[in-house]
């Protein structure tokens, strides 16, 4: 009975996470739908705003592309190509230019050598690589155990632990990436006339609302910590 228990409580720690998520999911995408249909007054597209801003910065060798897929704005440190989404390219909307200066605050971030970008690319390559171990250690830790060869089941599931325990330091370190790279978007599209003040307060709204994903995505790496760590509780206790 405590056995059923244990796994029903681990299911239950991990369904806090996935509301939050999903309700932070859904004011991401409420923000960017309603400016969206806000168009800055400068009639400038995000394309041309991160031009701008990273002129304005002294940064000259980002490739600026257009991409698939709604929302899906990033920047490549390896390549310094910063690629924009269909929905954001070519629109003038404070949602898109929003989303744009955020991406180019990651490539004048790459460009200043800015320290917790460099420990999130470092931990990032380190924690994929585990990850892609994970599951192979903790299967393996489970069959020794069940082959009651406990202490070489004990070292493979909490090597596995170990190994997810890169992903919430991954995590906790692309909160001030992130927050610093909004702070200086909003600073930059105000400095580069792309919108005017009034305009970056809904720009605010929509990067603010971006931000909480990584504190949700944070949250749900945590209680899975917790739940790793239970299992392997659970799986020597027996």
């Amino acid at each position: 009975m405590e056995f059923y228990f244990m796994y029903i409580l681990m299911g239950i720690i991990l369904l806090p996470g996935l509301i939050y998520a999903s309700v932070v999911s859904a004011k991401v995408n409420s923000a960017f739908k309603t400016y969206s249909s806000v168009c800055s007054s400068k009639g400038i597209t995000a394309k041309q705003a991160c031009e701008m801003i990273l002129r304005n910065a002294g940064v000259n060798d980002v490739k600026i592309v257009e991409i698939n897929g709604h929302l899906t704005d990033n920047y490549n440190t390896s390549n310094k190509t910063l690629s924009l989404s269909q929905s954001v390219y070519n629109s003038t909307s404070i949602s898109a230019l929003g989303v744009a200066a955020h991406e180019a605050g990651h490539a004048i971030q790459h460009a200043e050598g800015y320290a917790p970008l460099k420990m999130r690319h470092a931990i990032g390559t380190l924690s994929n690589f585990c990850s892609s171990l994970l599951w192979p250690l903790l299967i393996i830790g489970i069959v020794l155990s069940c082959l009651s060869m406990f202490e070489w089941g004990d070292i493979f599931l909490w090597g596995g632990v170990g190994f997810f325990g890169l992903a919430v330091i991954f995590s906790l370190i692309t909160l001030p990436v992130e927050t610093n790279a909004s702070k200086r978007a909003l600073t930059c599209l105000v400095n580069s006339g792309a919108l005017d003040q009034t305009e970056v307060r809904g720009a605010k709204v929509v990067l603010d609302a971006a931000a909480k994903t990584y504190v949700a995505a944070l949250v749900v790496s945590i209680l899975n910590l917790i739940r790793f760590v239970l299992a392997v509780l659970l799986t020597r206790d027996r």
